[in-house]
């Protein structure tokens, strides 16, 4: 797949900033966050109403009004302490792509997703956002979205994403952010905290589908029969499963050489709906935490699947408003996050992250011209780490699994992960 840059420009917002708003301190969770972009790649089909020149161009007008109400993402992150709102504006690439946009959709290669950004995703600089605009030779459109984690979370991506998606279709009505996450969440030093911990390279990312039958067969499988408590979420069971087949797959967990590993399961939380009172979706920032599971390994050999449901359930029901109040004191949350840095960087525990972007809004980005064929993600630059997506019908889930390529060897022949995995990738359109 060959790209060819055609042009590279600058948006800038399309009312400068008001002078009262200088800067936009950043939070104690923006300053913890990882110095990366979070991307996501919009794919459309041609349409024969409205030529790739004019959807362009109502991209970068629309991007530019957007701008004004998200005026951070337009100025340069400083320090890691403060956004300093200048409108330089946000980096923008258009590009021609030298295939088909059914190649991609016929045989889906995530390895191949990051071609289509316009940077690479650990090289943050102080950019607050890029996009790249790829016109492929058949007429099809994809918009490369990549966010500053120092700036939002998932959440709040799609806030931006589909307001600016609002505004280049004409909606009346656009939601206006609130940029007060550091009055919630207050800065503080956060020296000898490592930011960049975790991010790494040589990273293999694989695209598995799970369709709604073998998602409720999974759900079967991890219900505890002899309780009361509901069945897991599609995401619980999932993640749950694909963590263990992990840990079977590559013989880590109970059958480990090495004594003394600690194995843990990770899901992003929201805080917005734990806190007291609830915040509303127009909290713009990073206002979401991890829930840390330590599963049994022996659960998977004893057949207790459900087990691990309910420990995952149980460490995010810990996420509560007295967590909250705890977190938002910074200090405490911050030697937690130091001792735990030590013990990852020393092999002692061995992290795995679940992020689900599944029920997000990402297949409602119209933009004037339809709504996406295929939303897709990108490798990141941290090992285990999965993402789940919606597919398009919104009854499956696409995992995308960002592995070290020697445990990505065994994952992906496992014969028990592969007996739930759709034999057919391609992209339902």
């Amino acid at each position: 797949m060959m790209i060819e840059v055609q042009s590279i420009d600058t948006i800038k917002p399309s009312s400068p900033t008001p002078n009262h708003l200088p800067h936009h301190e950043l939070s104690f969770l923006d300053q913890i966050s990882p110095p990366i972009f979070m991307p996501l790649i919009l794919f459309f089909l041609k349409d024969d109403l409205i030529s790739n020149t004019e959807r362009c161009e109502t991209i970068k007008l629309a991007l530019s009004e957007a701008l004004t109400r998200f005026y951070p993402l337009a100025g340069r992150v400083k320090e890691n302490r403060f956004v300093d709102c200048n409108d330089e504006g946000a980096h923008y690439v258009e590009a021609r792509v030298r295939c088909r946009l059914s190649d991609i959709l016929e045989n889906p290669n995530p390895q191949l997703m990051n071609k289509l950004l316009p940077v690479k995703l650990h090289v943050v600089s102080e950019l607050g956002m890029v996009v790249q605009v790829n016109l492929f030779d058949c007429g099809g459109l994809g918009i490369s979205l990549c966010l500053s984690h120092k700036i939002a979370d998932a959440l709040s991506f799609f806030t931006f994403l589909n307001s600016w998606a609002a505004i280049a279709r004409g909606d009346a009505y656009i939601i206006s952010p609130c940029f007060d996450s550091a009055s919630l969440f207050p800065p503080i030093s956060i020296s000898g905290y490592p930011g960049n911990s975790g991010i790494t390279t040589g990273i293999i990312t694989r695209r598995f589908v799970f369709e709604a039958a073998s998602i409720a067969g999974l759900q079967a499988k991890y219900t505890n029969n002899d309780s009361r408590d509901r069945g897991p979420t599609r995401v619980e069971a999932l993640s749950a499963f694909i963590w263990s087949r992990y840990v079977a797959s590559t013989g880590k967990g109970s059958g480990d050489t090495t004594e003394n590993k600690i194995y843990t399961l990770l899901h992003a939380v929201n805080l917005r709906t734990r806190m007291e009172p609830p915040l509303s979706e127009r909290n713009f920032g990073n206002i979401s935490r991890i829930a840390i599971t330590i599963p049994s390994t022996d659960a998977i050999e004893g057949g207790r699947l459900h087990e691990i449901v309910n420990q995952v359930r149980e460490a995010i029901r810990q996420v509560d408003a007295e967590y909250v109040r705890k977190l938002q004191q910074g200090d405490g949350h911050l030697n937690f996050l130091k001792e735990r840095y030590a013990k990852v960087s020393k092999g002692e525990v061995i992290p795995f992250s679940c992020t689900s972007l599944c029920r997000f809004p990402m297949y409602e980005a119209d933009f004037g011209w339809g709504k996406p064929a295929w939303v897709a993600s990108a490798t990141l630059p941290f090992k285990n780490v999965v993402v789940f997506l919606d597919t398009k019908s919104g009854d499956g889930i696409e995992a995308w699994c960002n592995f070290k390529e020697e445990d990505m060897a065994c994952f992906e022949k496992d014969e028990e992960l592969l007996s739930y995995v759709s034999p057919n990738s391609s992209v339902q359109i």
